[in-house]
């Protein structure tokens, strides 16, 4: 079973959705959207089999950045 989307696809297998993690495994980010840091997180994660978007991700310039805590996994 592939562990992320990236090698899903390099398998073949288009369908592939990794499994739901919660939040608490993984931190948030504080990058705004649209930036070069929000970017590598994102890529981080997919590389990480991680889901993309973490319910505490900051999702515009007026949202306050989310509280940092340290990785659990």
């Amino acid at each position: 079973m592939p562990k992320s989307v990236l090698e899903a696809i390099k398998l073949g297998f288009w369908e592939f959705e990794p499994p739901e993690i919660e939040g608490d495994y993984y931190p948030a980010t504080g990058a705004m959207p649209g930036t070069k840091d929000k970017l590598k997180v994102m890529a981080d994660r997919v590389r990480d089999g991680l889901p993309l978007w973490h319910p505490l991700d900051r999702d515009d310039v007026e949202s306050p950045a989310p509280p940092e805590f340290p990785r659990s996994r």
